[in-house]
């Protein structure tokens, strides 16, 4: 049995994630690469922000020296990437604690945060989308205009604001934007990390209602303003499809109508799961500024700290972090691509 029949035996997905992993290695060595040399450019001396400004320059020279700062770029970054390749990401000037761990615990808050999002959105935005174009001129139609042009040009900051003043202040509806859990609450046991998740598989359904609570404001921040780049987007593909010659010979078949709505949808899928991808690795950058709002406690409130106090292995730890989510959600996205149209060849 040659290779090449070896290779066309193997299962499809294994194929494409086959010929995709050679690439994230480079891409990795690259991010981390530009990582470091940029983090060095920022503004303040991590050694004088610890010390204080009071602080002699014999004690700087000497942080500095125990930091590591003291040596040329190039020997801090060897230094820095052999840390890497060993799983040490340094330790936060900031926390004291090891920045993979640090990463670890915050790591679960964010990734909830998102998932939720993500999943709203994909409901909000498609189901919208395949109403405006199934029924012209109805309310979803006039809906979807409106709102695809105003949704792109809403600061989500402003949006969190905006929900905290009337949900919470006004109407009272809403939990407190402070953390994940009320403070009168245990976390549920940590098995995914995910609190609602975490708050099912225990049965503790008080830390469930809280959690669940706490996740309403910062979701629906994130929801609305992303779900108009979705809705925009699988509008414009599915009306394609919609007045498309095959479908036209489906209805004349007497297909049901919801079956045609199942196959335009199918058929609409590749440019949709491609800007699934492209907004869950936005909705990462999003949660900077909607977790600090929030108090929520993940990776983009580690990330706003590490950069106000100068600390620069846990900035160099979260954008690592981060490009690696990034760099696994597109190649997803690749496998999914291609499994979504058999027309792509791997």
């Amino acid at each position: 049995m040659t290779l090449s029949s070896v290779w066309r035996q193997t299962p499809r997905p294994i194929r494409i994630l086959l010929t995709r992993l050679p690439m994230v290695v480079p891409q990795v060595l690259g991010v981390i690469f530009v990582t470091f040399m940029m983090v060095r450019l920022l503004p303040g001396d991590p050694a004088l922000v610890m010390l204080g400004n009071m602080a002699t320059e014999e004690s700087i020279a000497n942080l500095r020296e125990r930091l590591g700062l003291n040596g040329s770029l190039w020997q801090q970054f060897t230094s820095y990437l052999g840390g890497v390749l060993h799983g040490d990401l340094g330790v936060s000037l900031f926390t004291s604690n090891p920045v993979a761990v640090d990463l670890m615990e915050r790591a679960p808050a964010t990734l909830e945060l998102i998932f939720y999002s993500m999943v709203l959105t994909v409901i909000i935005g498609v189901t919208v989308a395949v109403l405006a174009v199934v029924r012209p001129r109805g309310f979803a139609d006039y809906f979807s205009r409106g709102y695809g042009m105003a949704a792109g040009a809403i600061p989500d900051f402003w949006v969190g604001l905006l929900l905290i003043f009337f949900l919470f202040s006004v109407l009272g509806i809403a939990a407190a934007p402070f953390g994940r859990i009320d403070p009168m609450i245990m976390p549920p046991p940590t098995v995914t990390g995910f609190y609602t998740f975490d708050a099912i598989i225990s049965g503790d359904f008080a830390a469930l209602k809280s959690a669940a609570g706490r996740l309403l404001l910062p979701v629906l921040t994130l929801t609305i303003v992303n779900a108009g780049a979705l809705m925009k987007m699988t509008k414009t593909v599915f009306a394609d499809i919609w007045q498309s010659e095959f479908i036209r010979h489906q209805r004349a078949s007497g297909l049901s109508q919801k079956r045609i709505i199942r196959n335009a949808l199918r058929n609409s899928l590749p440019p949709i799961i491609t800007l699934v991808g492209f907004l869950v690795g936005f909705l990462l950058g999003a949660a900077v500024l909607v977790e600090t709002i929030f108090s929520w406690g993940g990776l983009g409130q580690y990330a706003v700290q590490a950069v106000t106090y100068s600390d620069y292995p846990a900035l160099q730890g979260f954008v690592l972090v981060a490009a690696v989510f990034i760099l696994v959600v597109y190649l997803v996205v690749d496998i999914l691509y291609e499994l979504a149209d058999p027309r792509i060849q791997t």
